[in-house]
Order: C-alpha cells, then sequence, then structure tokens
C-alpha cells in the first residue's frame, strides 16, 4: 500500500468504528485524546494544503459500566444526540464541543436527561454557542440548582435556535432575574421554553433578533412582555396552555410588536367581560389562535383589525353580533364547539373564504348565508343537530346547486330532530313545495276549501239534504214531545193494516178502488186514511207519524203526480226511517202509472233506490188480472189486530 492509501483507509477504520458501535447498542466515551489524525502530511491531491481534523467518538472493550460517560443517541456528520448528562461529565463534553468550532460540519445538537448545576448547564451554553451547532435542543432538565449570576458572552455564534424542554429548578429561593436575563437577551432567531413552569419572561434589555417564541404549557401570565418594546423583529409567538385571563391586556402585550404576524394563545383563561376597555393589537397580525378559552360574544369587540385568520373554536360565544366587528381582511373563520343556534352573516366579513362552525347548535341554517357571502369556497358546518324541517329544505337545495363549498358532505350532515328521523342524512331528507312553502299551502288551502264548499252545496242541494235534515229534526221533536207527553203509548200498539200514502190528484182511484176493495172485501182490513184518520190539532208531521207507527204496513200509491207531492215525500222518509229503524218489512209500493225517471226530482233518491231493490206491485190495465192483484194485497197486509172495529167489518159480540 502505497503513503497516498494511508488517509483513505484511516477514513474507513473511522466509519467502521462508529458502524461497530451503533449495531452493538454501546455507549460511547470520550478518552482524553479526543482526537485522531486521518492525514497531516499526504494530502490526496498530492498539494500542500492539509486535512482537518474530525472528532472521533468511541469505546474500549476493556472499559467498565461505571467509566461510562453518557449515551448516544444518534452521530452523523451533521447531528449528534446524547443522553445521561452529568456533573460528572461535564468537563468532557465541553471539551468535545470545544473541536467543533465554526464551519466544522456539525449544526445539530440534542441532549437528553440532563442532569446538572446552574453553572454546569451554563458552562455546555456557553461552549454551545461559540461552535458550529446552529441547532440546540435539550429535553428533561432535571435537579438544576444553585442558580446566580452568570456572565453570558453572545458574540461570535452560529446559533439559531435554542429548544429547552421539561427543566425543573430545585432551589427553591433564588433571584428570578438571573435565569430570565440568560435567555431574554439571547442573540438568536427561535427560543423554545416549554413545559418548564415559568411564571415570567424579562423584555430584552436591547432590541432583540427574535423572529419565533414558544413559551409552551407553562404558568405565564398577563404581565409578560407589557411595555416591551425590543421585539420588534419578533413574528411568531406561541402562548398556548398558559395562565393568562384579560384578553384586552395580551393585546397591550402586542402593541409594541411591529412585525408579529401569528399568536396562538389558545388553551388559556382568556375572557373579556368589560366592553368599556379598549384593545390595541399589533397592526401587522393577521393570524391570531384564541380558541379553547372562555371567550364570549363580546370578544367581537377585541379582534385585530388587519387580522386575516381567526381560530375561536371551543369557546362559549352564542352568536356573531352584527356591526360589532369589521374584519375587512379576515379569510378565515374557526367557530367549532360553541353555542351558536345560526351562521354568522358577512355584513363585517366582507373577504371571508373559509368557516368553521361544526358542533355547534344549529337546527336550521340559513339558506342565504352564501348570497351575504359571496366569497366563501368552502363552509364545514357538519355535526350540528340538525332539525329536518321546512326551514333545512332551502340549505339542502343549497348544497345540490354547489356541492364544493360544503365541506364534509354528506357524512356529517345528519338529522337529529325529530326523533323518527335521527340519524337519516340531509341527503336523504325530501319534503315536497307545498308542505314547505306558507303561500303556496294556504292558497291550495283556500282552493280545496272553495271546492269542498261547492261540492257539498251541490250535493245538499242536488239531494235535498236540508230538506232531510229538517224533517229528522222534526221526527226527533216529535218523539221527545210524545215520550214527555205520552209515555204509555210509547209502546204502541198496532191499530191498522196498513197506512195509505198518496197524491191528492190520485184520491178518486184510493177512494174507489183501493179503500173499497180492502175493507169490505174478503177479511176485515182497516187501513189508516189521513183524511179520517188524523188527529185534529197535531201537526201534519206528527199524524204522518203517528199513523205509520201504529200500522202494520205503510201502502204508497206511485204516480208522476205522487212524485210531484211534498207531502207524499214526508210520508215515504218516516216509513223509510221506520223500516231501517225497526229492521222490518212495512213498504209496500204500488205503482199506479209508469213513472218516467227524468221526472222524479233528486230527493226521492230514496224512491229510486226502494224501486231498483224491492218488489212493486203494478196496478194493472185489464180487470182479469185485478183480483190477482187485490188478493196479493191483502195477503201483504194480512194480520191479527188486537183492536178492529168489528162492528164496521159486520161482526157481533
Amino acid at each position: 500500500m502505497t503513503e497516498n492509501m494511508r488517509p483513505f483507509r484511516n477514513f474507513l477504520l473511522y466509519k467502521f468504528l462508529f458502524a461497530l458501535a451503533f449495531w452493538n447498542h454501546v455507549s460511547l466515551s470520550v478518552e482524553n485524546e479526543l482526537f485522531t489524525s486521518i492525514s497531516n502530511d499526504f494530502p490526496e491531491d498530492g498539494s500542500d494544503k492539509k486535512i482537518e481534523r474530525l472528532p472521533l467518538l468511541y469505546t474500549s472493550s476493556h472499559q467498565s459500566k461505571a467509566s461510562l460517560d453518557w449515551v448516544v443517541i444518534q452521530n452523523t456528520t451533521e447531528s449528534l444526540s446524547l443522553s445521561e448528562i452529568t456533573n460528572n461529565n461535564v468537563k468532557k463534553l465541553v471539551a468535545l464541543l470545544s473541536n467543533f468550532r465554526p464551519g466544522s460540519g456539525l449544526y445539530n445538537l440534542t441532549l437528553t436527561n440532563v442532569s446538572v448545576d446552574w453553572n454546569a448547564l451554563m458552562e455546555i451554553f456557553q461552549t454551545v454557542w461559540h461552535s458550529s451547532i446552529m441547532y440546540f435542543n435539550i429535553d428533561n432538565v432535571t435537579q438544576l440548582s444553585d442558580v446566580e449570576r452568570y456572565d453570558f458572552n453572545y458574540s461570535y455564534s452560529s446559533m439559531k435556535a435554542l429548544t429547552i424542554k421539561k427543566v425543573l429548578i430545585t432551589d427553591l429561593y433564588f433571584i428570578q432575574d438571573y435565569l430570565y436575563q440568560i435567555f431574554a437577551n439571547m442573540n438568536i432567531t427561535a427560543l423554545t421554553v416549554a413545559e418548564s413552569e415559568m411564571i415570567h419572561m424579562l423584555c430584552p434589555s436591547s432590541d432583540s433578533t427574535f423572529r419565533y417564541l414558544n413559551f409552551l404549557k407553562n404558568d405565564l401570565t398577563d404581565l409578560l412582555f407589557q411595555n416591551c418594546d425590543k421585539l420588534i423583529q419578533l413574528e411568531i409567538l406561541i402562548l398556548q396552555k398558559n395562565k393568562f385571563e384579560s384578553l384586552p391586556k395580551v393585546s397591550f402585550m402586542t402593541s409594541h410588536m411591529k412585525s408579529l404576524k401569528y399568536l396562538d394563545i389558545s388553551s388559556n383563561l382568556l375572557r373579556h367581560d368589560a366592553p368599556d376597555v379598549q384593545c390595541w393589537w399589533a397592526e401587522s397580525l393577521t393570524e391570531l389562535d384564541l380558541s379553547s378559552n372562555q371567550l364570549t360574544d363580546a370578544v367581537f369587540e377585541c379582534l385585530p383589525v388587519n387580522i386575516q385568520k381567526l381560530y375561536l373554536q371551543n369557546n362559549q360565544i352564542t352568536s356573531v353580533p352584527k356591526g360589532m366587528a369589521e374584519l375587512k381582511s379576515l379569510k378565515e373563520l374557526n367557530l367549532a364547539s360553541n353555542r351558536l343556534t345560526d351562521l354568522p352573516g358577512c355584513s363585517g366579513f366582507t373577504s371571508l373564504e373559509f368557516l368553521n362552525i361544526e358542533t355547534n347548535l344549529v337546527l336550521a341554517p340559513s339558506a342565504n348565508f352564501f348570497q351575504s357571502c359571496p366569497r366563501v369556497r368552502e363552509l364545514q358546518a357538519g355535526h350540528n343537530p340538525f332539525k329536518c324541517s321546512c326551514e333545512l329544505q332551502d340549505f339542502i337545495r343549497l348544497e345540490r346547486q354547489s356541492v364544493e363549498k360544503l365541506f364534509g358532505w354528506p357524512a356529517a350532515y345528519v338529522c337529529e330532530y325529530p326523533e323518527d328521523l335521527r340519524g337519516t342524512q340531509l341527503k336523504d331528507f325530501h319534503l315536497t313545495e307545498l308542505a314547505c312553502n306558507t303561500m303556496l299551502l294556504l292558497v291550495t288551502a283556500l282552493l280545496l276549501t272553495l271546492v269542498l264548499v261547492a261540492v257539498v252545496a251541490f250535493l245538499c242541494i242536488f239531494l235535498d239534504v236540508p230538506w232531510y235534515m229538517r224533517m229528522t229534526w222534526q221526527w226527533t221533536q216529535m218523539k221527545r214531545r210524545a215520550w214527555h207527553n205520552y209515555p204509555e203509548e210509547q209502546e204502541s200498539v198496532l191499530q191498522f193494516h196498513a197506512f195509505i200514502s198518496y197524491s191528492e190528484r190520485d184520491s178518486l182511484w184510493v177512494k174507489n178502488e183501493l179503500i173499497p176493495n180492502l175493507e169490505k172485501g174478503e177479511g176485515c182490513v182497516q187501513l189508516c186514511q189521513h183524511e179520517r184518520n188524523f188527529i185534529p190539532g197535531k201537526s201534519i208531521v206528527e199524524n204522518i207519524i203517528n199513523c205509520i207507527e201504529k200500522s202494520y204496513k205503510s201502502i204508497f200509491v206511485l204516480s208522476p203526480n205522487f212524485v210531484q207531492s211534498e207531502w207524499c215525500h214526508y210520508e215515504l222518509y218516516f216509513a223509510h226511517h221506520k223500516l231501517f229503524s225497526e229492521n222490518s218489512n212495512s213498504l209496500i209500493l204500488i205503482l199506479l202509472e209508469p213513472i218516467p225517471p227524468y221526472i222524479i226530482p233528486a230527493r226521492y233518491h230514496k224512491l229510486k233506490a226502494l224501486m231498483a231493490k224491492r218488489t212493486y206491485l203494478e196496478w194493472p190495465k185489464e180487470r182479469s188480472k185485478r183480483p190477482l192483484f187485490w188478493a196479493n194485497l191483502r195477503a201483504a197486509i194480512s194480520i191479527n189486530l188486537p183492536m178492529v172495529d168489528r162492528k164496521r167489518c159486520g161482526e157481533t159480540d
């Protein structure tokens, strides 16, 4: 092997030692000799240029576990991660880091499980500050003690970002400023101090280079950065999960931050219950996260005028008051998980493009939302207790016209009320136009009512319903009077074989043919005729009803004259009523002359029904057939009556 191959051989050995340590999961320690020369005398290109020495971490096979200094989590040419840093190995760590001078190539350093005192930690910080490291992360600093004043040198540094998480200070009493001054005056771009129970942070003593500050999950209060005008380059400030209470004080805190663009102050205790207190936000602030606080509708009185993205989810907002906020630059608004009952209008948000109103109390979103918010490109309104009714129809129709605007459709849009529709997706809910258009419903109901009235009126006129009602009323009244005045007559005894109903124009036939042949023929027939049997003083209707009820049969002499008689109609009505009320076969129809159907009035629909369903006797024109006619008629009315005028029948006692 030539001398020119020696640098390449040493480099392969260097890589082999690293691979061996990594795959066997061994803990590496730094020995007193921290450098191994790759080549000092033989550059690969044959020139006089020297190759820079590279740091090497290695372990000896004969070392015991007690002599291990720390655990190497990651070791690459640009990143180094070490764990289990204590006061015992700080000097070795400082010696190691001292070799990474600016430009050496190590940019990321992570230390975890650091258990050192204040001076040891500051010594590590100071060494890192003057090395090539740009991004320094410390996680889980325990047993930090003996905090005292430290004269920190911030000059000549490559550092850009410092992240510290989970710091536990064991000192009960120490001067807080000694701790906060170190961090407040750092000349870096980004600083994160998270989950460390930090209660305060000083304002930098001069114009700060901070552009990013993250104080996640500490105990900071409204006193932070009040009247601090040194954070002139700060763009991002994260104060999530602290103990801020006053929204106006937070706004005053930002008023001096001329470059602030993003503020996250979510998951605090923020309120704004004093409407008389004005808010002064940084004019540069364009994105604000106020989620998970205790804010109400009054928050819209205290918002940055130039805000573009606003997050207010998980608060106690019930509505967006009109005219309270004029946020003409607002493009994105998140109001999820509040108590809103409707979509907010865009009278104060003329540039709104995205709105999230999920998980509120919206029963029926306003359909005119997109009309008042023409620039909205996406609406998230799912997971609300929608009431599937007419009010929701317009909103559903709007979705069908612009599907791309409604985020989460259709899975996130489900009926909650009424209970019989619970679980039904809005896309499957339909109501007719008639059911939801009040004016159309009223007009339709009015038209139907008019049609119904017209039909009822027509039927009443055609079927003579008023006449039947009047007759029913008279029959009822007569029965009531008879019950009160003559209760003993209620169970009346039959006195007549038949009651004769005929038209006065057919009286000659009745008197000359019907009565003589029945009463003077074979047997003794007692007929009831209005001229001789109606009781004077009673109304015609009462007499008709009494005669019909005291007669075994009712004989109706039908002819064209009959259907023209009003009283014949009365008699037919009451006889028909008896037929159905007593379930008897008491009607006998005699067709004296043929009756053309066209001359029968509408009120005689019962007569038409009777003639169609019942057998009737037809008066024969041939004399030879008349004896059979009278025989059939006598047989139809034949019955033994308990009370008969025997003298008239020619019988003796």
